[in-house]
């Protein structure tokens, strides 16, 4: 299927670029997101009508994006979980407790699929490494610093 892509795709595409993808990512995908729109003559002609509006769109996304990899840089984000006397977590990190935390830090914008955990989930004691995807552009990298509670 050809669609118009409506915003900046990773591995796919930029905003305006007509390209071929399978069915069901585009059907399941892509349309209901708002990402895309199937490339229909019609649709070409409503798109190139909006394009500068969709480009001041996209333009204030990575802005805001940027903005926040700016209060992220450098940012350390403590956790508490129960572990046991060799440093070994009772369970793991995921990238939902860290984007729960973000929220609660004040992080708001960031949902689970944004934060990328380097090295896979977190199951010891001490300090890790991880990104967080603000928008296809935009990466920032910050600290997970895991506290053992042997209570």
């Amino acid at each position: 299927m050809q669609i118009i892509l409506l915003e900046k795709v990773v591995n796919l595409g930029n905003l305006g670029e007509v390209v071929r993808v399978r069915d069901g990512y585009a059907r399941n995908f892509l349309i209901p997101q708002r990402k895309a729109r199937r490339a229909t003559p019609v649709a070409l002609a409503e798109f190139e009508a909006r394009r500068a509006e969709l480009e001041r769109v996209q333009a204030e996304k990575l802005a805001h994006a940027q903005a926040d990899a700016k209060r992220l840089e450098g940012f350390i984000l403590k956790m508490t979980q129960k572990a046991g006397v060799d440093g070994r977590l009772f369970g793991s990190v995921t990238n939902m407790d860290i984007a729960t935390l973000l929220a609660a830090q004040g992080f708001a914008g960031i949902v689970k699929s944004q934060v990328r955990l380097i090295e896979g989930a977190i199951k010891t004691v001490g300090d890790s490494k991880v990104q967080v995807a603000l928008h296809p552009d935009v990466l920032s990298e910050i600290t997970i610093t895991v506290v053992g509670d042997l209570t």
